[in-house]
């Protein structure tokens, strides 16, 4: 009846492909990404377009919706902020769906 949510390793590895594309980044580097790594304001790659495609491949690949308040740069200001925001997001209740 209801779908399995994915896990927090599933969550990950999506994020980090995610980063990855949106960001042409090479996939050692986001693999070396940890908690702490700084993402916006840390990586030329994520300007303030970059952050408009990110969120929209999150929503496509994790299957979320982002409401312009939920993003801040507390959120985007590491992975770890980033993780934490994508996986509170992916097991929120969701709005019924048609």
């Amino acid at each position: 009846m209801s779908s399995l949510a994915p896990s927090r390793s599933e969550i990950d590895t999506k994020l980090r492909a995610i980063l990855g594309d949106v960001l042409g980044l090479d996939t050692a580097r986001v693999d070396g990404f940890d908690n702490d790594t700084g993402l916006f304001g840390h990586l030329p790659e994520l300007d303030s377009m970059a952050v408009a495609g990110l969120l929209t491949e999150m929503e496509d690949r994790l299957g979320i919706i982002i409401e312009d308040d939920d993003v801040d740069g507390e959120m985007l200001e590491t992975y770890g902020g980033l993780l934490a925001f994508a996986e509170a997001k992916v097991i929120e209740p969701k709005a019924i769906k048609n």
